[in-house]
């Protein structure tokens, strides 16, 4: 880059200003995107008690009423 004394131009600076409003895009949904996996994260790991994860005991009961319902429509439905 040149080094120079004189101001930017018209589309120098808009061109900087967008550069600019791009990259803070991008640090703005890396930031969102670490604190997703953050909270995934969170949601997955036990606590200190060593029970189970949240997200865990949530798949398990949608898991059992999934096979409850099957198991209902197998039955009632003879």
């Amino acid at each position: 880059m040149e080094n120079r004394d004189e101001p930017l131009t018209k589309d120098e600076r808009a061109e900087l200003e967008q550069l600019r409003a791009e990259k803070a895009a991008r640090e703005r949904a890396s930031i969102q995107e670490r604190k997703a996996v953050e909270r995934e994260r969170r949601l997955m790991e036990p606590g200190d008690d060593l029970s189970m994860p949240t997200g865990q005991k949530i798949v398990l009961i949608a898991v059992a009423l999934l096979a409850a319902a099957g198991i209902a429509m197998i039955v009632l439905g003879h």
